[in-house]
């Protein structure tokens, strides 16, 4: 299982407190209140105190069982519209893609991430990743 890089975590949730992690598993979840897959977090409301919102696409590619990274995308589009309501997404920076274009380009902003994020794997620090991200 992938963790989420603890210090970059850390630095994030400094600014945004976040509340509410929308796709987690019990294991690698950073908040208090999270969906799991079996919750669903596409089909749920992300409502949370302070309305602030933190959301990892754990996965990048779609299967017949979870949803691939566009619809989390969407979905975080759509959350952000309510009033108040601050969602924070880490992806990999694939501009080249139609869901970037559609909700993210010129609709949030974004920050580029320098270098390579490096995942936790069982507990020790994993090789960087493949793609670069963007928050």
């Amino acid at each position: 299982r992938l963790f989420f890089p603890p210090d970059f975590f850390a630095e994030l949730n400094e600014e945004f407190h976040f509340t509410l992690d929308a796709c987690a598993l019990p294991e690698t979840a950073k908040c208090a209140a999270y969906f799991t897959p079996e919750d669903d977090g596409l089909s749920k409301a992300w409502n949370a105190p302070g309305g602030v919102l933190f959301s990892v696409t754990r996965r990048f590619a779609a299967d017949e069982k979870q949803p691939g990274q566009e619809a989390w995308i969407k979905k975080a589009a759509e959350e952000g519209q309510r009033p108040g309501a601050v969602v924070v997404l880490l992806i990999p920076a694939r501009t080249d893609t139609l869901a970037f274009h559609k909700y993210i380009y010129h609709k949030a902003e974004i920050r580029f991430i320098k270098g390579r994020l490096r995942f936790r794997v069982n507990g020790q620090t994993g090789d960087a990743a493949p793609f670069p991200s963007m928050a």
